[in-house]
């Protein structure tokens, strides 16, 4: 037995299980054991406290819940917060586009293992992450010219890859395939070789598998489209395309949903992020084809990108999914924030104080998630049963104090955030202590971000470095 809980409020996410007062057990392979009402079995206990090992967690009345499911992620970007606050989403990527083009495989590999550990010290145990593309646009300052391109070495896509494996948080990691940049036979044997990377060098239990990163949003082609679904045939995998996220250049965008309608890429595990201004037959057909969207509240707003119809999109029987997208415009990766902000703006538009409720709330930012990622995802991740990874959370409504508890569910979602967030577990092994990352790495990691960051910005945009306080 690797690890005991005892003494919990458990919040399982199951579907038709609610809250229970009791305890839960891992075992050595990483899995939940057992769990129950009441007092641990005499026999559990006593193997417990007879281990050599520090097995035993009195939660003491803390809730214990499943480690958010992050369904869209771009997590190199920890180093960026508060860039272009007052950008929508163009001029925000482009700022964002202009310093990353001078990060190599080094810088990238840094950056990415303190975004995982980030989100791993707020509470995320699963995450989609789409992988920085090897595209790059070069910027000269001399001439102020930020449309020559180049593509760096595999090596770079590769270390994103590793650094999430050496954070050891679950991913999924999503590939572009860059055929408008190179000849499509070669984009697509680079995409095999990153699929083999993948499976021979993550093991297989922080492994959720690859997916192609849709990248129609920003073609000038429809043959991208058609590429990708290449790409999604030959490796049986899903799709999931940045699109309508922005009231920018909306007639333009919307063109392109045709693009994916005519390669056949609308299917089940064909996901699209953000999904903000489809018309409704875009909705409608994405609906029936299978496809599901995955929502990011607080990118949305923060970028000015607007709300999504997410009543629609139940209505309509999607799956729906919840991001954090990243640090670059979240700016805290803050799953609970994120729950509420969603809640939140969905009841101001719709008027409707009972439109989205908390246990559905938590439930698309947990086990909604892994179903939108597929099945494959959510029979390992994103709720509590026996047999699932054992990706836990250990939050406490008393520490600090937040009053008496009402309603479990409701309390949880609208009354915790990161300061009552206590212990982060990943397969039953600590990760994180009252916002502390035990990784031996955390410390060299955060060191690496901040010099990293400064030569990076210092290369490609040397003005940019005036606004690095410190």
């Amino acid at each position: 037995m690797k690890l005991l809980v005892v003494n919990a409020v458990i919040l399982p996410m199951a579907d038709g299980q609610d809250w229970f007062k009791g305890w839960l057990s891992v075992s050595d392979d990483g899995r939940i054991a057992g769990m129950g009402e009441g007092e641990a079995p005499a026999e559990l206990l006593a193997e417990a406290r007879a281990s050599e090992a520090d097995v035993l967690l009195d939660a003491d009345g803390a809730f214990v819940a499943p480690g958010f499911v992050s369904a869209h992620s771009h997590i190199f970007t920890s180093g960026m917060r508060g860039m272009t606050p007052g950008d929508n989403l163009y001029g925000w990527v482009g700022e964002q586009s202009v310093f990353i083009s001078g990060a190599d495989a080094d810088d990238i590999y840094w950056f990415t293992l303190q975004g995982c550990l980030d989100f791993l010290g707020n509470g995320v145990t699963s995450v989609y992450n789409f992988t920085d593309s090897r595209v790059v646009g070069k910027y000269d300052p001399d001439t102020d010219a930020r449309d020559l391109y180049d593509i760096r070495p595999e090596e770079y896509l590769f270390k994103q890859f590793e650094a999430a494996r050496d954070a050891g948080i679950r991913t999924m990691n999503a590939i572009r395939v860059d055929s408008e940049f190179q000849p499509a036979d070669e984009a697509l044997e680079v995409f095999d070789r990153a699929v083999a990377h993948l499976k021979a060098e993550v093991p297989a239990e922080l492994d959720l598998g690859a997916s192609v990163f849709g990248a129609v949003q920003w073609s000038a082609s429809a043959q991208t489209a058609r590429d990708e679904v290449t790409a999604m045939d030959a490796h049986g995998i899903g799709n999931q395309a940045h699109f309508l996220e922005t009231s920018e250049a909306l007639d333009q965008q919307r063109e392109k949903f045709r693009w994916y309608e005519e390669a056949g890429a609308l299917r089940p595990g064909f996901l699209f992020g953000h999904f903000v201004h489809p018309d409704s037959y875009m909705s409608r057909v994405a609906a029936e084809k299978g496809a599901g969207m995955v929502w990011q509240p607080t990118s949305n707003g923060r970028l000015g990108s607007g709300v999504a119809d997410i009543p629609r999109y139940r209505q309509l029987g999607m799956p729906i999914g919840v991001g954090l997208d990243d640090q670059s415009c979240t700016d805290v990766s803050d799953p609970f924030q994120n729950m509420r902000i969603g809640a939140y703006t969905q009841r101001a538009v719709n008027q409707d104080a009972s439109i989205v409720m908390p246990r559905e709330m938590l439930r698309m930012h947990t086990l909604g998630s892994a179903e939108a990622l597929g099945p494959q995802v959510a029979e390992r991740v994103g709720s509590l049963e026996v047999g699932k990874h054992a990706d836990l959370l250990v939050v406490d409504p008393r520490s600090p104090e937040t009053g008496p508890v009402w309603d479990v569910v409701a309390h949880y979602v609208f009354a915790m955030s990161l300061r009552n967030l206590k212990k982060v577990y990943v397969g039953g092994e600590l990760v994180s202590e009252n916002g502390e990352s035990t990784h031996p790495l955390a410390v060299r990691a955060s060191a690496e971000l901040h010099s990293r960051t400064r030569a990076v910005a210092a290369r490609t945009a040397p003005r940019s470095t005036e606004r690095l306080a410190w």
